[in-house]
């Protein structure tokens, strides 16, 4: 199989995998909610946030367009960059950590251009009535925000470790701790992985750039 087929198969795949996870989540569980999944320490927690990944964000409205317009840019270069590595025959290891960190940032750019255009706003559930919260795709009415305007959705959750620090511990003794406390989405989870794999395993191919 050739290092081109590769990466579209890597980057279809993922981009297949988060999406449908997503989808999954915007159209069955209400804001908020959460739903444990391998006991305490794996959940399925759904948020939705404006900017960029991990649940930060950053400069409002103005700043969430310049965002995914850098994305894109960013997607943009990297799939040329990757071409390039291709025809000079680079580890395929490098090539295909470059893949993971396109479609990631593609997942994720797929939310914020277009979600805002085909599904209805989620929102907390008023537990008067069944079903409340639960955002519809392509809603008849049309969507709550236009292009570019859309949020990401994230729902992994690890929340590992809970406890409370030592009350001789600086500043915060005697005050509960939680780790892992952000929650992110597989496009989040692919960008990291592709990242780390690189510095792990490929600084020396880096450097020789």
């Amino acid at each position: 199989m050739s290092s081109r087929l590769k990466v579209i198969l890597i980057v279809f795949f993922i981009l297949l995998a988060d999406q449908t996870l997503k989808i999954l989540v915007k159209t069955n569980m209400y804001l908020g909610q959460n739903i444990p999944v391998i006991g305490h320490w794996f959940n399925l927690y759904f948020i939705e946030n404006n900017g960029m990944a991990f649940g930060m964000e950053w400069g409002g409205q103005t700043g969430k367009i310049l965002l995914t317009t850098f994305r894109l840019i960013a997607v943009g270069a990297l799939g040329y960059f990757i071409h390039v590595m291709i025809k000079k025959e680079a580890p395929d290891g490098f090539i295909l950590a470059l893949a993971v960190i396109t479609a990631g940032a593609a997942g994720n750019i797929i939310d914020s251009a277009f979600y805002g255009l085909i599904f209805d706003n989620s929102y907390l559930q008023n537990p008067l009535v069944q079903g409340s919260g639960v955002a519809q795709l392509f809603p008849p009415g049309g969507g709550y925000g236009h292009f570019l305007q859309g949020k990401v959705v994230d729902m992994l959750y690890f929340p590992v470790i809970k406890g409370t620090y030592p009350h001789w511990f600086p500043l915060k003794g005697g005050q509960s701790f939680l780790f892992f406390r952000p929650i992110f989405n597989l496009a989040d989870s692919a960008i990291t992985i592709g990242v780390a794999w690189i510095l792990l395993f490929h600084r020396k191919f880096l450097r020789g750039l």
